[in-house]
């Protein structure tokens, strides 16, 4: 009975060594690949480069007044439409003390010219009244009235013009107007404030910026390796990051002659004259992203470019096509691509089954529960 036993279980373990090593093999051995079978479609192809920037006014305007003071004050808000010549803001004259004092000076004196003219006149009148001197002769003392009233008149409109900025024939610059019809974008100055005027020496205090927001242009720079893909009246689709699923057409317009080295890189701006539809709006420093679009096919036939490949030259490719349970290698005409899709011309068509990507091995899920 002993060796009975003993034979059974030399068995079993020969058994089970047969059955692991049957079960290693299995486990080791290759399974062939499968792969996912894709089919050419019918679809648009865009070849195009993105070029960063944002939208901006084609012409603003910085107000600048010509006089310095302090603002006294300011009759517009941002966001207001303004006509060209309305008011922007009033300015109140900080006279210079010596121009003031020289004013001054000049208005005594003229006063004092005007007496002495008076007097000798009033002198004289009497006398020529009388035939003891000529008309000639008093014409003299007339004429030298009138002429040093004149000079009072011109020195009281200086010390006027020293003083207020303004005269009695003019309403001089202490009102600062706008220049262009468009909407206030910015205010940058509040009633109080001391403005310095444009000269030759001094750009001088920006009062407020105006801008035609009717008319607007993206501004934008793309790469050198780029540029040279790009024409002038080109379409381009701008994309604003600020506001969701909205597209604006535009049309390139300029290409800068000369690059700009930044962090390494040549950039070339760009500017691109935006089409807004009636009654859109877009705000002025929206940063914006431009899709110039080089080339388009329009319902080509396509399959992925994963899938295609390219002999050592790059001047032909082909796909693999099924064949029963294999797959032959087939030569294809393509044409253009976008990155993803890759337009095919000659070599397959809409019905024949391509090899795509590899399928995944499924992996059985295991789980594991710890007691507590």
């Amino acid at each position: 009975m002993k060796r009975i036993l003993k034979y059974l279980l030399f068995i079993g373990l020969a058994a089970l060594f047969v059955w692991t090593m049957w079960f290693l093999y299995e486990k080791s051995a290759s399974k062939p690949d499968v792969f996912n079978a894709e089919k050419a479609k019918k679809a648009n192809v865009v070849k195009k480069t993105v070029a960063n920037g944002s939208i901006v006014p084609r012409k603003e305007i910085l107000i600048k007044p010509v006089v310095s003071g302090i603002i006294r004050e300011l009759y517009v808000e941002a966001g207001e439409q303004v006509k060209k010549g309305d008011p922007l803001a009033k300015i109140q004259i900080v006279p210079d003390m010596l121009s003031l004092s020289s004013a001054e000076q000049r208005v005594s004196g003229a006063n004092i010219n005007v007496g002495n003219a008076q007097m000798t006149f009033d002198r004289n009148k009497p006398l020529a009244d009388k035939g003891v001197i000529s008309a000639s002769e008093m014409q003299g003392y007339d004429i030298a009235l009138r002429n040093a009233k004149q000079e009072l008149n011109a020195a009281e409109e200086a010390l006027k013009v020293v003083r207020d900025g303004i005269s009695n024939n003019s309403a001089g610059n202490t009102v600062v107007r706008s220049t262009i019809d468009g909407m206030v974008l910015d205010v940058p100055v509040k009633e109080g404030n001391s403005v310095i005027e444009r000269n030759n020496f001094n750009e001088g205090t920006t009062i407020a910026s105006i801008a035609d927001m009717g008319d607007l242009i993206f501004q934008g720079k793309v790469d050198e390796s780029e540029v040279g893909k790009v024409k002038l009246g080109m379409p381009v689709v701008l994309t604003v990051g600020a506001i969701e699923n909205a597209r604006w057409d535009a049309e390139l317009e300029y290409i800068a002659p000369k690059g700009v080295e930044e962090n390494g890189a040549i950039q070339f701006e760009i500017r691109a004259a935006v089409k807004l539809k009636e009654g859109e709006r877009l705000r002025s420093g929206y940063s914006a992203n431009a899709d110039i679009v080089l080339d388009r096919r329009d319902s080509v036939l396509t399959v992925p470019e994963s899938i295609v490949e390219f002999n050592k030259q790059g001047d032909s490719a082909f796909v693999h096509v099924k064949n029963g349970e294999e797959w032959k290698k087939t030569w294809i005409k393509t044409g253009l691509s976008d990155g993803i899709n890759l337009e095919v011309v000659e070599g397959v068509d809409a019905t024949t089954e391509l090899k795509g990507a590899k399928k995944e091995e499924e992996k059985d899920e295991v789980s594991y529960s710890s007691g507590d």
